[in-house]
């Protein structure tokens, strides 16, 4: 049997911390779109589906066909300021970019029970053969919808919407409890 790490319960949100507010935009369209947008944006897009590139403070993650998910997790000027940047990029190129900054927050969830932790309400393989580092994808956790981002090896960012904070933190909390 192998010894699974236990979270004391004076510890129980350790493991959690709540990201800054980012800028996160929601990009659809083809190759010539996501090299037009690489340049302002200055992080290549991933050809590999379900992969994230980051450089610096920003990323991109795959989440479909032409469809990425850009976020900055230290942004330096205004949402509305980095979008006109990229429009003008994209200005002759079929594309849809929809600023989604205020829809959704995030948190990183991190540690040797980080795995444990989402596999609580995460119906995929998150062992690291399956789900290694730079991986990313839209999936659930319980009945959250959420964008879950391995960072490092015992680290995930976490991405859902703002309506759905307080369920997944409750849901999180009680698969703690468990562990």
């Amino acid at each position: 049997m192998v010894d699974t790490p236990r979270i004391p319960p004076q510890a129980a949100r350790a493991w959690l911390t709540m990201l800054p507010p980012a800028h996160r935009f929601v990009l659809h369209g083809a190759a010539d779109a996501q090299t037009a947008a690489a340049g302002p944006w200055g992080v290549p897009f991933a050809a590999q589906a379900c992969r994230a590139i980051s450089q610096g403070t920003r990323a991109t993650l795959w989440m479909g066909p032409d469809e990425y998910l850009l976020v900055d997790m230290a942004p330096t000027e205004p949402s509305g300021a980095t979008a006109e940047r990229l429009e003008r990029a994209l200005e002759d190129i079929p594309h849809a970019l929809v600023d989604i900054s205020q829809r959704q927050l995030a948190w990183e969830i991190r540690g040797p029970t980080a795995t444990l932790l989402l596999n609580g309400g995460c119906p995929l393989d998150l062992d690291m053969a399956e789900f290694p580092v730079g991986m990313c994808t839209r999936t659930v956790f319980a009945k959250a919808d959420i964008v879950l981002w391995r960072t490092q090896e015992q680290a995930f960012h976490v991405e859902v919407w703002r309506s759905f904070a307080d369920y997944l933190l409750g849901v999180l909390d009680e698969v703690a409890a468990g562990l």
